[in-house]
């Protein structure tokens, strides 16, 4: 008896502690492949595969279709069983061309993209290690489908639809990134994500306030960092990786090492980045209006214009930048997944670059305008748990707080005073997303939301001759910004070609602004903003064949006010200042798009999407009064009084293209153009063009791939704006901009050829570069502050183990 009854607890312990572990590779390398998703639907359960290629798969036993997806591969669908019968060994193979992708940023849950409306692209860790981006604002850019504009070299503010700032949405793993103090001036928060610490990002085109909320009117950008990794083994899972990059252009060096360490039910995931940037070289061939050449240095208590030594670098416009991420991940069964992050970014003092360039009678405006560090802290938990009954199959609990600071320190020119404000925001927002199969053909998606953020701005004057600080007029007022939602989407499989989803979302919002008066007179002490929004998206999808795709969509989104339209005190641009108005109300916008993507032979792949887009109620800057008079004298100018107001339309019509061609030998061409034109109604009713359609753009590749190699030779390019398409904002910033023969601003046209490459030299290492703007180039992007960087040397060392 006491035999068997050991033997029965030796069975139970080996029961217990079984896992099957399936390992997947490429075909033609033999190399192991990361980040492979392995779906079941029933049971419902999802992996992905590690560094080595390998995943637990034991909890997908019984299940009678398992799909196994990675973006370039060709799609795999087996049985368990089907796979037992490999020994849990499989290979994926080249995919040519095809339709077929997963994708998350649509509804937050994992989605075949051909199921999906609205146009969405993918940036995948491969093309990022290709083209060495050194921001995450660049490495949206090399999507060929997102536009970045600069004022600095620490900056870059994208372009989507003809929207940018805070009429475009950031997340991060989910959690929103946008504050109550965004603004509808240029922004460079995107900066604070560490491109090598990014899984994978997703760009989701148009409105995505069903979604999202407040703020996704131009689009939705979808950042998904390393996730920790599982051992399948009773042994530790100890991976990580090391990279260092030198540029020339501006002298970078960077340094990364990330680590995973995973058990079976525990992982852990570390990384951590070092930045050090130099003053920016810009190009030999282009107009001589953006050369930098002077300088200010203070002598003596005096501050003296020098002729800069060498025009070509854009002084001063270095900086320092660390991010850091540490993720722990625990699993205790298949029901449950607990995730907690925390990551933290912060840049030294940057010059705001722009503002250096301005002069007023032949001498700078500015002698000195810096933002102080830009930090950014998050710490995030997210708790997804999977039922087998029930009203949900599966749930997310994503509970997120965020700490932001940044500065803004600046002084006139001769001017003994030096200015600084300082803004604080912590926001914290809970997020509970549920996912129902209804039928095998239907699926409803619902959820809520609630936010929370807390502004507290301050100011403080320094005479830099005493050094003696006082108490000035801050940025914003002490604010509260609060936002509660739910939400739902419908789908369904109407036929096997045609996929029906609609989607709704009631949002509260509420803000409260004390007003600081001892320093200045104000009509009013608070302001208040308590206001609701209704949003909805409605789309079909028409797949007569795996190599065609129809898709028509049409979607509703929303801003409501946040603290920066309610209550911004006294922020100066040239010739006016910008004061408080409490009275707004959220801007609406509305929009329609068709999509059509088709596959010739999985070696031709042509997709096009139109669409038209009116922002109503828009929240913008307009003449205004202040204590009954429309000009002021702020910082010793007399400057026009301006507020944001609800007082435009905006209109833009657009479209994108793109085509995929599969040569012969490993050669490939890829391209990707895009076209917008908006215009913005003005203060009389007449219009103009709106500020943020980027003049059209794009990227066109030729690629060249074997099994450790990869090329890639490409273009990118924009047309130009001449000033009487300039928008009338625009037309008052000379310093942006070339001149023309009759003395007027304007954009030129530009083109940088450009050559990036990868070899693999076995499992474990790789090296890359490449040379950006080859032909020395000259050049700023639209609406741009500061050059582009010239002729540009890059190399970068990865080690992974």
């Amino acid at each position: 008896m006491k035999n068997h009854i050991v033997l029965l607890w030796l069975m139970g312990v080996a029961a217990l502690g079984f896992s099957q572990t399936i390992t997947i590779k490429d075909k033609k390398t033999n190399l192991p492949l990361e980040m492979v998703s392995i779906v079941s639907n029933a049971p419902r359960v999802a992996t992905f595969t590690n560094h080595k290629g390998q995943a637990d798969i034991t909890e997908f036993e019984g299940s009678a279709l398992i799909e196994i997806r990675l973006i370039g591969y060709k799609t795999i669908q087996k049985s368990y069983a089907e796979l037992k019968t490999t020994a849990f060994e499989i290979t994926m193979e080249d995919a040519g061309l095809s339709l077929d992708e997963v994708v998350v940023s649509a509804t937050r849950w994992s989605q075949n993209k051909n199921e999906v409306p609205a146009k969405i692209t993918s940036i995948s860790a491969k093309d990022v290690a290709l083209q060495n981006p050194q921001t995450a604002a660049d490495l949206l850019g090399t999507s060929g489908e997102v536009f970045i504009q600069k004022s600095q070299a620490g900056g870059g503010s994208p372009m989507i639809r003809g929207f940018s700032t805070n009429r475009l949405l950031i997340t991060v793993d989910g959690v929103r990134m946008n504050t109550a103090i965004f603004r509808g001036g240029n922004l460079q928060n995107v900066i604070s994500i560490d491109p090598f610490a990014i899984e994978n990002t997703e760009v989701l085109f148009g409105p995505g306030s069903v979604i999202y909320g407040s703020d996704a009117i131009g689009g939705v950008m979808s950042f998904h960092t390393l996730k920790p990794q599982f051992s399948t083994t009773d042994e530790p899972l100890v991976t990580g990786s090391a990279a260092t990059r030198y540029s020339s252009a501006n002298s970078e060096q960077t340094g990364h090492f990330d680590v995973n360490v995973g058990w079976k039910k525990w992982a852990m995931t570390s990384s951590i980045t070092h930045s050090n940037f130099g003053d920016t070289r810009m190009g030999t061939k282009g107009p001589n209006e953006f050369l930098k050449k002077f300088v200010v240095e203070r002598i003596d208590s005096v501050d003296v214009v020098k002729e800069n030594p060498d025009p070509l670098v854009q002084n001063p416009t270095g900086y320092e930048q660390t991010s850091f991420m540490q993720k722990i991940r625990f699993k205790p069964n298949k029901k449950w997944d607990f995730n907690y992050s925390f990551m933290y970014s912060t840049t030294s003092q940057y010059a705001r670059y722009d503002r250096l360039t301005r002069t007023r009678n032949g001498l700078p405006r500015s002698a000195e305008w810096n933002y102080g560090p830009q930090e950014w802290a998050m710490n995030n938990l997210s708790i997804t748990h999977s039922a087998d009954k029930g009203f949900y199959d599966q749930v997310t609990l994503r509970l997120a707080h965020q700490y932001f600071e940044e500065s803004r320190i600046d002084r006139n020119f001769n001017s003994k005073t030096q200015r600084t404000r300082l803004d604080e925001v912590n926001a914290f927002s809970a997020n509970l997303d549920f996912e129902k199969n209804i039928t095998e053909k239907s699926k409803l998606l619902y959820g809520g939301e609630l936010i929370y953020n807390d502004v507290n701005s301050f100011g403080t004057d320094k005479n830099i001759t005493t050094n003696v600080v006082e108490k000035a007029a801050s940025r914003y007022p002490q604010s509260s910004w609060e936002s509660y939602a739910a939400y739902v989407t419908f789908q369904t499989q109407l036929t096997e070609k045609i996929v029906f989803q609609a989607g709704g979302r009631y949002n509260l919002f509420k803000l409260d602004a004390e007003f600081d008066t001892t320093l200045f007179s104000l009509p009013f002490t608070t302001a208040n903003v308590d206001n609701d929004a209704i949003t909805g998206s409605l789309g079909f999808v028409f797949q007569p064949t795996k190599t065609w795709n129809i898709s028509i969509n049409g979607s509703t989104g929303f801003r409501s006010p946040n603290v920066d339209d309610v209550g911004k005190i006294f922020d100066s641009e040239v010739g006016s200042v910008v004061t408080p108005n409490p009275d707004l109300d959220a801007e609406y916008v509305y929009n329609a798009e068709l999509s059509i993507s088709k596959v010739f032979g999985e070696v031709v792949k042509l997709t096009a999407t139109g669409y038209y887009t009116r922002l109503e109620d828009a929240l913008v800057r307009r003449n205004f009064q202040f204590n009954g008079q429309d000009s002021i004298v702020f910082q010793g100018e007399l400057s026009q009084v301006q507020a944001i107001q609800n007082a435009a339309f905006v209109e833009i019509i657009g479209f994108h293209v793109g085509f995929e061609v599969k040569l012969p030998s490993g050669f490939g061409l890829i391209s990707r153009f895009n076209f917008q034109d908006g215009d913005e109604e003005l203060d009389d009713g007449s219009t103009s063009p709106s500020r943020h359609a980027a003049p059209a753009f794009g990227t066109s590749h030729l690629t060249f791939k074997t099994k450790h190699l990869l090329l890639d030779f490409y273009a990118q390019y924009s047309a130009g704006v001449d000033f009487e398409n300039l928008a009338e904002e625009e037309k008052g910033k000379p310093e942006l901009y070339a001149i023309d023969e009759n003395g007027n601003p304007y954009s030129p046209s530009w083109l940088t050829l450009n050559f990036k490459a990868n070899y693999q030299l076995n499992e474990n290492f790789s090296i890359s570069g490449g040379i950006e703007n080859l032909t020395d180039q000259r050049y700023r992007t639209y609406s741009s502050g500061i050059t582009a960087p010239g002729r540009n040397f890059i190399l970068s060392l990865r080690a992974k183990f």
